[in-house]
């Protein structure tokens, strides 16, 4: 039976990835596919590098906006609603192209990877939640640290979650090749200086949009400290910061090398794939290479 064809474009942030996507959906009548973790979060929009209207160019975008940053989206729910978004777009002959920087969520979207269905432990809960990020970190490099390369070390819901799953299997389950679609996937190749640049100048790029404004406002309505630190980077500095617990220059400083730590993280997980297409982010070829994986049979 021939899988439906799509598009991923993977790559570490700030590489481009989005106004790729969006071109790639505009010369093959595509649709794109938001797979972050935190843009499915209303008002999470600057810090989280929301697309903008004017940037969608007229491509229509899904799975942004659909849960209060107060509740918590799961992968598992990102593959529901990814499944049904996919179906609606294939049956209306367009093309997906799935764009982001959480590549779990890709990989769950597509049959790579399935989440472990391991129910809450709440009293092995109860004991990982009086430890630190840092005595977490070190018990998961003890037990896994394949999974330990790969993981956000600041997120404390993460890895009680992955030390939870270790505690049920033995290990985090690695991605399985078993794919329910037809993917190219490109992969953005940018140079680390580059990419340094790129975050260093996007970094403060979003200040100047009113990034700090951004998480005092969702503070202002309703969304604890605790919670807007979960959500990671911009939001667990900049949330430091106006608690007072960290200096403006000390902010931007640390979330600038956490960015890049991140960037680091996300491409440990990319080299683990073999399928992915590398070029840089303006090179023609991407096209031909699209326009020939559309047209060959599958």
């Amino acid at each position: 039976m021939t899988k439906p064809k799509l598009v991923s474009v993977v790559g570490p942030t700030a590489s481009g990835k989005t106004s790729l996507s969006i071109e790639i959906a505009l010369r093959f009548n595509g649709e794109v596919i938001s797979a972050d973790s935190r843009q499915v979060y209303t008002g999470l929009d600057i810090g989280s590098g929301k697309v903008t209207q004017e940037e969608m160019r007229g491509v229509p975008h899904h799975l942004l906006d659909v849960c209060d940053p107060q509740e918590i989206y799961t992968a598992n729910d990102f593959k529901e609603d990814g499944t049904k978004v996919l179906t609606d777009i294939l049956s209306r002959g367009k093309l997906p192209v799935i764009a982001g920087g959480t590549f779990f969520y890709t990989d769950m979207l597509l049959g790579r990877i399935s989440s472990p269905l391991v129910p809450p432990n709440p009293a092995l809960r109860e004991t990982l939640e009086e430890k630190t990020e840092d005595e977490l970190f070190t018990l998961l490099e003890e037990k896994d640290p394949r999974r330990a390369e790969e993981i956000d070390r600041h997120n404390k819901v993460r890895l009680v979650r992955a030390l939870e799953i270790i505690k049920a299997l033995g290990a985090v389950p690695e991605p399985h090749p078993e794919e329910l679609y037809d993917v190219c996937t490109i992969g953005i190749d940018i140079s680390r200086e580059d990419l340094h640049r790129n975050i260093h100048v996007r970094l403060l790029e979003r200040m100047d949009q009113g990034m700090v404004e951004e998480v005092a406002s969702l503070h202002k309505e309703g969304v604890s400290w605790e919670r807007l630190e979960a959500l990671g980077l911009e939001y667990r500095y900049i949330a430091q910061y106006l608690q007072g617990t960290l200096t403006k220059e000390a902010m931007l400083e640390t979330l600038e090398s956490e960015i890049r730590k991140f960037a680091k993280r996300q491409m440990t997980w990319l080299k683990k794939d073999r399928s992915i297409l590398w070029y840089t982010k303006d090179d023609p070829a991407i096209f031909e290479t699209v326009s020939d994986f559309l047209t060959k049979e599958g």
